[in-house]
């Protein structure tokens, strides 16, 4: 169907956001931001991002949480500290059930995670500013299919983690 960028966690960087979106825009359908850029709406940068605002965000023009049709599927984006996504999915799980979406893209942790839950896909990219629990600077994209999701790791200044590469399979 297609492919989705999802970044988190910049706090501040901007040659780094321009880099990425400029390296991968012409491949991907959409770019999501899950917070923490640290960047005010008006700024240039953020454009063509689909962006929520995180705890280090002030810029009111973003919004905690976000929902995006993608394919016939709902996407549900968010930081993820309103959910308390530091201790359990759980509370971030009961959002999505409630959106019906279908992939749940958050950050806030720092740590990159991909898992499938009760046939919803959680993805947090990592951070490309402040990596925890690893080295390298990690943001996804997310191969949408008809029967799966492919993800792709890519870290920001030695390009795609293909010992990372996962592919998740959707039952009918």
């Amino acid at each position: 169907m297609g492919k989705i960028l999802i970044v988190s966690d910049s706090h501040g960087l901007t040659n780094e956001l321009k880099q990425i979106k400029s390296k991968h825009q012409d491949e991907v359908d959409i770019m999501i931001h899950c917070g923490d850029s640290e960047l005010n709406a008006d700024n240039p940068i953020v454009n063509d991002f689909l962006m929520v605002r995180g705890n280090c965000d002030y810029d009111t023009n973003f919004p905690y949480d976000l929902v995006e049709n993608y394919g016939g599927s709902n996407i549900f984006v968010t930081h993820g500290h309103r959910y308390s996504v530091k201790s359990s999915l759980m509370n971030l799980m009961y959002r999505a059930i409630e959106l019906d979406a279908k992939i749940v893209c958050f950050g806030h942790s720092h740590i990159l995670g991909a898992e499938m839950l009760k046939g919803i896909l959680f993805l947090n990219p990592g951070s490309i500013c402040l990596p925890r629990g690893r080295r390298e600077r990690t943001y996804i994209i997310l191969a949408v299919k008809e029967n799966a999701y492919d993800i792709q790791v890519f870290d920001f200044d030695q390009g795609e983690l293909q010992e990372l590469r996962q592919t998740f399979s959707l039952s009918k």
